[in-house]
């Protein structure tokens, strides 16, 4: 073992004992009960001489075996037969013992996740007082602790500033936070007064500490985490608009042992590669035979056989489906990173019906993974409208035609919706990701704010791209509606009276472009009465 480093190398192991003691395997280590053991486990269920474990000098996981015990050595569950490559995360059961394998990690890697049921508690390993920490003294308690029922997790250091992601395991619910946060937050277990939490966070972080502190509590308080305190609790849920705007849903919780099965019964071609080249050029094409169908006038939006009324239901039922196959996307590609989806359902705000599949535990996946996850709905969106522009351009004239042309538009319509940056959706998810800027929604829309009324903002490469993209997408977005309202205009005036045709187009276009126009507007206007 000489010369051996001992400093979280990817080729060091630990061997972690029922009473959370490590041991480094290097080398070969012997597992049994009586005192010539490398690890002794004085508990009578165990052999004298159990089982071994193997350090490998390549740095690939050890290698376990079983010794000639009594009562046999487990492995994940399974009995072990002969000997066996163990992983990072390994459970090995000698009698009534239980130890586990864990891979040392260096400061840049991701770590382990921490996972806190509901119903338990934990300790995580690990002056002045101002006005704003009486206030929160008051909202949160004399001593602040984290809510028992979250899953804690460190990102690898490629994620950036903001890697430790903590998640609540009832509804989801999740917040990013930097190491510093992430460094606090060991200390909310409920055995620190706050006026010691304030001492630490100085003695921490400096004059800053009180802020990021009190920072650390609000937020963690307006996302429920903290026991005792309420989401709810916040002034702006407590105001009755938001309570109308607060989603209401149907949720099945058992959809993620669905995904699994699917999955496992032949899901699992969709992510082969050559199924992936497919579904890209059948994509590719889709889109040629859309635009071909839409130039010779191929069909009608929302018409079908003549008949305004039938082409909008088609048109509904087609989002429905294609909705369907959407969120199947999001599960499945969960799935076939190894994280199960949690739960699915229907959601209604106002009056409008979604349906969704949870996949917040992606958030403890590489950002890579995340990125996949977002993009797998509007991919589907895009195969589908595909596959229906091809078989409506293969089709006669007819209704026929009309329908499949109804199922094209309805997928290509949620396709720009959910890749839209302006809303928080497919799109938006994968900007962020890709971007590594948390937030970016909100803080693009106060640096533009800024930019935009005169009164100035930090300069900052990733919220001026965004905000340029935002309102290259509304443009666009538009400019497609329009042209294709326009392109269809005296169609629908053969079938609906004129005036009703314009003002139904007029009413779309500027539905269109209110996102853009919310962003613009009001800041330009706020100039405008600055210099007057």
């Amino acid at each position: 073992m000489c010369g051996a480093s001992l400093k979280g190398g990817r080729g060091v192991y630990d061997l972690v004992l029922g009473d959370s003691s490590r041991i480094p395997v290097l080398g070969e280590l012997t597992l049994g009960r009586s005192s010539g053991n490398d690890v002794q486990l004085l508990d009578p269920s165990i052999s004298r001489r159990h089982a071994r474990i193997t350090a490998n000098g390549n740095g690939s996981p050890p290698v376990l075996e079983d010794a000639g015990s009594s009562y046999g050595t487990w492995l994940d569950g399974h009995t072990l037969h002969g000997s066996s490559r163990v992983r990072d995360g390994s459970r090995i059961r000698l009698g009534n013992q239980e130890l586990v394998v864990e891979r040392r990690r260096s400061d840049s890697e991701p770590g382990r996740t921490i996972v806190v049921p509901r119903g338990a508690s934990v300790v995580l390993p690990s002056g002045r007082r101002s006005a704003a920490v009486e206030t929160a003294t008051t909202r949160f308690g004399l001593r602040p602790r984290l809510r028992s029922g979250y899953a804690l997790k460190r990102l690898e250091a490629a994620e950036g500033a903001h890697r430790w992601v903590l998640k609540r395991l009832d509804d989801g619910r999740f917040v990013q936070l930097s190491d510093a946060n992430a460094e606090l937050l060991d200390l909310l277990d409920g055995t620190h007064a706050l006026p010691e939490l304030v001492g630490e966070a100085e003695r921490r972080f400096g004059d800053g500490g009180i802020a990021r502190l009190v920072s650390l509590l609000t937020e963690l308080g307006d996302g429920g985490f903290l026991a005792d305190v309420d989401a709810s609790d916040a002034a702006g849920d407590r105001m009755p608009p938001r309570r109308l705007l607060r989603p209401r849903e149907k949720a099945w919780p058992g959809a993620g042992r669905l995904f699994e099965r699917v999955y496992e019964r032949g899901g699992w071609l969709l992510f082969t590669r050559t199924v992936l080249a497919a579904i890209f050029l059948l994509g590719l094409a889709g889109v040629a035979a859309f635009v071909a169908l839409v130039v010779n006038r191929y069909g009608t939006p929302f018409v079908v056989a003549n008949k305004v009324g039938l082409g909008g239901l088609v048109f509904l039922v087609g989002r429905g489906v294609v909705v369907a196959f959407h969120e199947t996307s999001h599960g499945l590609t969960m799935t076939s990173f190894g994280r199960r989806p949690g739960r699915a359902g229907a959601k209604l705000i106002l009056v409008f019906p979604y349906a969704f599949v949870d996949t917040s535990d992606m958030w403890f996946e590489p950002r890579r993974r995340r990125i996949a996850v977002s993009a797998a709905g509007p991919a589907s969106d895009f195969t589908l409208g595909g596959a229906f522009s091809l078989c409506c351009l293969a089709s006669p004239a007819g209704t026929t035609r009309d329908v499949f042309f109804q199922l094209a538009f309805a997928a290509y319509i949620g396709c720009i919706f959910n890749l839209s940056p302006l809303l928080e959706r497919d799109g938006y998810f994968v900007l962020v990701d890709v971007l590594r800027e948390p937030g970016l929604r909100a803080r693009a829309r106060a640096y533009l704010r800024g930019r935009l009324s005169g009164r100035g903002a930090p300069r900052s490469r990733a919220l001026a791209a965004y905000s340029i993209l935002s309102v290259a997408w509304s443009i666009g977005t538009a400019a497609f509606v329009a042209g294709m309202s326009l392109r269809y205009a005296s169609s629908l005036s053969t079938l609906m009276p004129h005036p009703a045709v314009y003002a139904a187009l007029g009413f779309l276009w500027i539905l269109t472009l209110l996102p853009v126009l919310a962003m613009i507007v009001p800041p330009l206007v706020e100039r405008r009465g600055r210099t007057a």
